[in-house]
This record gives C-alpha cells, structure tokens and sequence, in this order.
C-alpha cells in the first residue's frame, strides 16, 4: 500500500518533489500552448484537432527515439547526477517555450515542446528506475503509487493553471520559474550509482531494437507493457479530443477544457491510491481486467452525453454555466470514473517493470516500455488525425475509446493469466 510516510524521508522526498515540478510544467506549457491555437488561431474542430494530434505526437515522438539511450545512460551513471543535468536543460528548454509564448510564435512553442518530450524521455527511466535503489522491497509499490499519484496531481495543477491563467505572460514566466525550482529540488536527491557500468550504444535505431527485443522476451514484462502502452493510447488520444471537444461539442470556454483535463488526471491520481489500498503492497494485475472493462462502460455513456449535448449558440459556456447546464454533472462524473478506473488499471503494471528484473536493469526496462508506449502513442494520435480528415467528429471518435478498453481488458487478462502461471512455477521449484 501507499507509505505516506515515505514523503519525510530525504531518499524519497527530493524524487518526488522533482518529478511533481515536472510533470507540473509539462503540462502548463503544453496546455498553454493548445489552448492559445485552439481559442485564438483556429476556427474550426477539424484544424483544432489536428493540431492537437500533431503537438502531442511531438512531445511523444523523443520517447520512441531516444528512450534506449536514456535507459542505457540511467544504468551506466549515478542517477541522482543524471536528474540534476536533466533539470538544468528544462530551464533552457523554458526559456525558449516562454519566449515563444510571449511574442505568439507557434515553431519557437513547438520546438519547445519537442524539447520537453525529450527531457521527459531521458528523466521517466529514471524516475522509477532510482525507487527500487532507494526504498525497501515492501516500499517498492508504495512509492510507485506515489509517483503516480504525484505525477497525476501535478498534471491537474498545471493543465488548471495552462487554461485559467488570463495572462500569456505570467504563464511565460511561470515554465521558467518552475523548472529553476525543480533544478534546485534535484540537487537534494541522495546519490544512485550504477550497479552496473554499460557500453553505451548511440545507434538509436539498433539500440531500440536491442533494447525492446532483450525486454519482450519476458511474457510478463511483455503483457505488462503491451497493456501499459494501450492504456496510455487511450490517453493520449483523449487529450487530443478534449479541447476541441470541449469547444465544439460542448460549446465551452477553455477553462473548461481545463476541468475536464483536470478531472481526468485527478481521477487517475485517485485510482493509484485505490488499487493500492486493494492490493496491499502486492504486485498483482489481478484487478486490471474488470477495472478497464468498468471503465468502457464510462466511455460509452460519455459518448451518449456528447453526442445528446444541447447547447450549440451563443457565447461558449464558461465553467459555471457549464456545470449549471443540464447534464453537466453526468459528463464530469463519467470523466471521473473513466480516470479512475484507468488508474486502478495502469499503476500495478508498472510495478511489474521494476520488480520483474534485476535492479541493473530497471531503466533499461522502463525505457523499452516508454518506446513501445510512445510508438502506441504516436500511431494513436495519427490515428485520430486520419479519423478527422476522412470527416468524423470528435464526438463520434470516443467509439475509438471504446474498442481501446475492450483490447486493454484482454491484455490485462492474459497478463493476470502468466502471472498465476509464474506463481504455480514457483510453488513447485520450492516444493522440489
């Protein structure tokens, strides 16, 4: 279960502070940036949608390119020191992502986004690989959740502040603020030498391919992170729907669209404490299969109450009268249990990542499923860009949802399968 108390500890708390000021400033630049095309350079859902999809591919597509590298290099040097170089780029990286939010440039927002996906993409392996070096083996799971849960809170205080914040320019001075703070946070992160003193291999290409197939191979590593990656599909391509959907089909404010990310990323953070409160401290997929099911039950009624929205003229709703329509609290409460139970789906199989494998190989690990999550990502996102262009409404591309649960059921299923399999083996090995 979640160890709280996990938080006054130094070979916790500095980890976490960095990564929540992250996540933090990830999504208040991105989010600032969506909604500044969406609301004030597009007019119409189809351009609004594709640049939505074509941002988040950006920011998704280091993932896939650099994420071998990034496990090579996190299991070859002291953590700790990696994070602290890391953090030292995103202030340059927000430099240039606020100067182009203060003088409206879209390429000099895009590069700097491109630049944050790559900071991300070499700061993930590491974030989750340094908890199994740092915690107790009872600790392990307790400080995944509150990574999670961490991660998924700071999500919504950024996606909040990337949509409400009147000011452009508060917002410039803010990604710049944030990650000088998260540099300072890093510099208190107990030292994490190697275990292990690796040939690093620059060939992004063979590396990834290495990397994945020495990953794969593993039948619960590889059902855990085909599972992880569907489910982050579902969420990348609900993050490009929600702000033309909140627009368009709910004809609201991007404050709004700021409530709905919020709801979302909230609700996982609550499903991260659920799921761990269930299962103990145990790693177990034994939930995730009824959990994703539940949660396409959710998407469907989503569906149902987007496509049944009345309000189409007039000024866009701002959050009040939003929440005061009829019908309001059915979409936001669908919103939530969606979040929820993917939460309760996803948390326990990253556990799998971290303790399936010696702690020698734990970034590595997580690298390999960041490439396959991002190329899931990736092909979401154009995906729902090609969905768009052939003429469908954001509305009617929730059913692309949908069938996402339905496959993500089934991974959790045979996931939960190897793993009773993986017990009955080890029984009898003891027996004998």
């Amino acid at each position: 279960m979640i160890t709280v108390g996990l938080l006054t500890k130094r070979r916790f708390l500095p980890l976490f502070v960095t990564q929540f000021l992250g996540a933090f400033n990830d999504n208040l630049f991105k989010n600032a940036m969506i909604f500044f095309a969406t609301y004030q350079v597009f007019n119409s859902e189809a351009a609004e949608t594709q640049f939505s999809a074509i941002a988040q591919g950006l920011f998704i597509l280091p993932f896939f390119l650099f994420s071998a590298l990034a496990g090579q290099i996190a299991d070859s040097y002291d953590k700790a020191k990696i994070m602290r170089i890391i953090k030292v780029a995103e202030i340059i990286i927000m430099l240039i992502g606020g100067t182009g939010i203060l003088i409206g440039n879209i390429p000099l927002m895009l590069t700097a986004l491109v630049g944050m996906g790559i900071h991300s993409t070499f700061f993930g392996p590491i974030k989750y690989a340094i908890i199994p070096q740092h915690m107790a083996e009872d600790e392990v799971l307790g400080g995944t959740g509150l990574v999670e849960a961490g991660t998924y809170i700071a999500i919504l205080g950024g996606t909040i502040a990337g949509g409400t914040i009147p000011d452009y320019r508060i917002s410039a001075a803010a990604v710049v603020a944030v990650a000088v703070i998260g540099w300072l946070a890093s510099r208190q992160i107990p030292p994490a030498p190697p275990v292990a003193k690796l040939k690093l291999d620059w060939n992004i290409i063979r590396s990834s391919y290495r990397l994945v197939a020495a990953t794969l191979h593993i039948r619960r590593l590889y059902l855990a992170i085909v599972a992880i990656s569907v489910f982050w599909t579902i969420a990348a391509v609900l993050g490009v729907l929600f702000p033309p959907l909140v627009k368009n089909v709910f004809h609201a404010q991007k404050d709004v669209a700021s409530v709905f990310l919020g709801v979302f990323a909230s609700g996982i953070a609550i499903g991260s404490v659920i799921i761990n409160r269930m299962l103990k401290g145990r790693v177990s997929a034994r939930y995730s299969p009824v959990s994703v099911l539940v949660m396409a039950l959710f998407v469907g009624d989503f569906y149902f109450a987007a496509s049944t929205w009345g309000a189409d003229s007039g000024p866009l709703l701002k959050t009040l009268e939003f929440i005061a329509y009829p019908g309001a609290w059915r979409v936001l409460l669908d919103l939530a249990m969606i979040a929820i139970t993917g939460g309760m789906f996803v948390v326990p199989l990253y556990a799998f990542l971290t303790t399936t494998v010696d702690k020698s190989q734990t970034s590595r690990t997580v690298a390999a499923n960041n490439i396959v999550n991002s190329a899931f990502m990736v092909g979401g996102s154009l995906g729902i860009l090609g969905v768009t262009k052939l003429g469908v409404g954001v509305a009617e591309a929730i059913l692309v949802v949908l069938l996402l649960c339905v496959a993500s059921a089934w991974c959790g299923w045979r996931l939960y399968q190897a793993e009773k399999a993986h017990e009955l083996d080890s029984r009898v090995h003891v027996d004998e």
